[in-house]
C-alpha cells in the first residue's frame, strides 16, 4: 500500500509538473503578450522623464481600490451588455473615395478605435478587429457587432496612432494585417517592441516620448501626456509608455485621449495646443475602484473644456464590457454634464461619420435604460488641484 501511494504521490507531482511546463511553454510562446524592450530602444527608454527605477511612472500615482474592484465584478448591471442587436451603420468602401470637404471627419467604430481624415492625412486610432480584448481567441470580452468595415476595404491609411498596449487598444490580429501596407504606426515609448516582434518593419515604427512630435504629410502629430497604465501580462506592468495625443493640421486640431485619468498635464495640452476642433475623450469602462486610470463621463466633460475643445466625441464605449456599469450609462451621463456645462457633443452610431465642422444634429440612437448618475455613482480621480463633488465641480 505504501508503494501505491508513493507512487500515486509521484504520478501528481508528474502531471503537475507537465501542467506548470505546458503553460510556461504556452506563456513565453504566446505571440499576443508581445516582447520585452532590448538594446537601444531600452536605453532611450531608461533616458525619458517618465522612467524611474525600472519603469514608467504617473507624477501622479494611481490609486486603486483592489477589493473594490473585486466586488464590482460580482454585482454588474443588468444592462453591463446589450440584450438587442446595438444599432451600428456597416460602412461602405465608396465612403472614402473622396476625403472630406470640411477638411475633418472622424468614422467611429466603436469603443477607441476610430478613423480620422484631417486636413487630408488618415489616421486610424487604436485599432481593433479582434473578436476579444486577450491574447486568447476563444477567452475575454467579446465584442457585440462584428468590424463595420473590413481592413481589406479600408481606405488608404497614412498613419496607424496607438495610445497604449492593453488588448483593447492594441490589437496582434488587425496589427499583422496592416503591417504590410505603406502605413507608418506611431506608438509611446516601447510599444515599437511588439510592432518588431509582430512583423512590423523597423522602417514604418516611430516611438515617442510625451511632448515628442512627428510630422507626417504635413500632419504634426505630438505624444502628449495621459494618466494610465501599460502591460499585457503580469511580469510586465508599466514598462512600455502610454500616451495621449495631439494631432495639429494645417487648418484643424484634433484631441485623441487614449485612457486616462483626470489630472493636471490636462489643462498644459490645451494651453500648448489648443483650441481643439475636435476631442475625442473616453468616457466608458469606468469605476470608483480605479477613478484615476479611466476619467469617466462627467470629468471627460471638464477635460474636454480644460483642453479647450469645441465638439466633444464619447470614445471608449459601445462595443466591450470592460466595467460593471450599464451600457448606455456613458453617453447618459456625458450628455447630462455637457448641458450643465454648454459643451457640444456628437454622438454618431457606430460606423456612422461625422463632420464636426459641420454642427449635424445627432438623435438618441441607443435604447432608453436605467443608469446610475454622478451623485449616485461619481468617478472622481485623486490628486487634483480640484475635484468633482457630484454635478458641481469646486475648488478644494
Amino acid at each position: 500500500m505504501r508503494t501505491k501511494n508513493r507512487l500515486s504521490t509521484t504520478s501528481r507531482v508528474s502531471f503537475l509538473f507537465l501542467i506548470f511546463l505546458l503553460l510556461g511553454s504556452f506563456f513565453y510562446t504566446c505571440q499576443s503578450l508581445g516582447k520585452k524592450a532590448d538594446g537601444e530602444r531600452l536605453i532611450r527608454m531608461q533616458e525619458s522623464p517618465q522612467w524611474k527605477e525600472g519603469k514608467f511612472v504617473n507624477p501622479e500615482p494611481l490609486i486603486n481600490d483592489t477589493w473594490g474592484a473585486i466586488l464590482s465584478m460580482f454585482s454588474p448591471s443588468s444592462d453591463v451588455s446589450p440584450k438587442e442587436p446595438v444599432p451600428v451603420v456597416y460602412v461602405e468602401k465608396s465612403r472614402f473615395s473622396k476625403l472630406p470637404g470640411s477638411g475633418l471627419r472622424v468614422t467611429w467604430f466603436g469603443h477607441s478605435s476610430t478613423l480620422i481624415e484631417l486636413d487630408g492625412v488618415r489616421i486610424l486610432t487604436d485599432p481593433v478587429w479582434s473578436e476579444r480584448t486577450s491574447p486568447y481567441s476563444w477567452l475575454g470580452p467579446k465584442r457585440w457587432y462584428p468590424p463595420l468595415i473590413s481592413i481589406q476595404d479600408l481606405p488608404e491609411i497614412d498613419v496607424v496612432l496607438i495610445s497604449h498596449d492593453h488588448y483593447d487598444h492594441m490589437d496582434l490580429g488587425t496589427i499583422q494585417q496592416l503591417k504590410d501596407r505603406n502605413i507608418v504606426f506611431v506608438v509611446p515609448l516601447g510599444l515599437g517592441a511588439n510592432l518588431a516582434y509582430w512583423g512590423v518593419p523597423k522602417e514604418k515604427i516611430q516611438e515617442l516620448d510625451w511632448w515628442q512630435s512627428k510630422k507626417i504629410n504635413g500632419l504634426e502629430i505630438v505624444s502628449t501626456p495621459a494618466r494610465h497604465a501599460s502591460g499585457r501580462y503580469l511580469l510586465d506592468m508599466d514598462e512600455k509608455l502610454w500616451s495621449s495625443y495631439a494631432l495639429l493640421g494645417p487648418k484643424h486640431k484634433v484631441y485623441f485621449s487614449g485612457d486616462t485619468g483626470l489630472f493636471p498635464k490636462m489643462k498644459e495640452i490645451g494651453e500648448k495646443y489648443g483650441p481643439f476642433d475636435l476631442t475625442m475623450i473616453e468616457t466608458g469602462q469606468y469605476n470608483q475602484a480605479w477613478p484615476d486610470w479611466h476619467i469617466g463621463p462627467e470629468q471627460a466633460v471638464i477635460a474636454h473644456t480644460q483642453l479647450k475643445g469645441k465638439v466633444l466625441l464619447p470614445i471608449h464605449w459601445g462595443l466591450f464590457a470592460l466595467a460593471s456599469h450599464g451600457w448606455t450609462e456613458p453617453v447618459e451621463r456625458v450628455l447630462e454634464k455637457s448641458k450643465e456645462l454648454g459643451v457640444t457633443v456628437i454622438t454618431p452610431k457606430p460606423g456612422e461619420s461625422a463632420e464636426p465642422d459641420l454642427k449635424k444634429e445627432y438623435t438618441v440612437w441607443w435604447p432608453k435604460l436605467p443608469w446610475k448618475s454622478a451623485k449616485e455613482d461619481p468617478i472622481l480621480s485623486s490628486q487634483l488641484e480640484e475635484k468633482t463633488a457630484g454635478n458641481e465641480w469646486e475648488k478644494k
